[in-house]
């Protein structure tokens, strides 16, 4: 996935009204009428919801017979997670250095004034 396709996702899921579509599909597929009840809007817009997600490749619709069904491509949740996996285990790895040095710190003071002693 490049980083334009990337930032396409995180924008489609950016609206709330495209978040809430998304969980709900991610329970089965669905019509664009049955993706429209809940939501106070007109099947229109939220047939424009619908292509902004499947722009984003979040979505994709197929025909069968007269109805089309809207599926939850699952695969680009598995891209979306590496790319963040891979920056939340970089901050791990910095909070972990973090944590050596101030118990490198803690450790000489500790020694100069152990607890119980007054200065």
């Amino acid at each position: 996935m490049t980083a334009d396709e990337l930032s396409k996702v995180f924008q489609a899921l950016a609206d709330p009204t495209r978040r809430d579509m998304v969980a709900r599909l991610a329970s089965g597929d669905a019509s664009v009428g049955e993706l429209a009840a809940p939501y106070d809007v007109s099947v229109q817009a939220v047939s424009k919801h619908l292509k902004v997600l499947e722009g984003a490749g979040l979505v994709t619709r197929s025909r069968e017979a007269q109805r089309r069904p809207v599926h939850l491509e699952a695969e680009v949740f598995d891209l979306m997670t590496k790319w963040i996996e891979r920056y939340r285990r970089a901050a791990e790895e910095r909070f972990a250095r973090l944590d050596a040095v101030l118990a490198a710190e803690a450790k000489p003071i500790a020694e100069d004034n152990p607890i119980g002693e007054s200065a």
